[in-house]
């Protein structure tokens, strides 16, 4: 079992960066790979990043890639997303999920099967 807690969101203006913090707990937790997912207003959750339990290989979806970055620090068991140049399309709840192997997928299918915090809102103003 695995517990996760995100934090960091806010309101911030378009082009302003945010960092996004998610504590992991819970038996092996360093061993999980990590993602984050949102889920903006009136929309289904769409992938954002993934990184595999070492922190070496990560996965972004386009809309991000660039602009964000996902990291992890093991021995503290807590992952980052650095979100740089915000847009107003960014505007969702974050979450963290955390799950068993890695692969560099987005589909909700494949994080689905694993552990999902209760997020944290970002909403960036135009």
């Amino acid at each position: 079992q695995v517990q996760l807690v995100e934090s960091g969101g806010g309101l911030v203006q378009a082009g302003a960066s945010l960092r996004l913090s998610c504590a992991a707990s819970g038996r092996a937790a360093s061993d999980y790979a990590m993602g984050w997912f949102r889920q903006p207003p009136g929309k289904e959750r769409e992938f954002v990043a993934s990184l595999n339990w070492s922190g070496r290989m990560t996965y972004y979806a386009d809309s991000v890639k660039g602009r964000f970055i996902i990291s992890r620090d093991k021995g503290k068991n807590f992952v980052y997303l650095q979100m740089n140049s915000l847009k107003p399309e960014d505007t969702a709840v974050y979450y963290c999920a955390a799950r068993v192997g890695w692969s560099p997928t987005g589909e909700y299918d494949y994080w689905g099967q694993g552990y999902w915090g209760q997020g944290t809102q970002v909403t960036v103003s135009s």
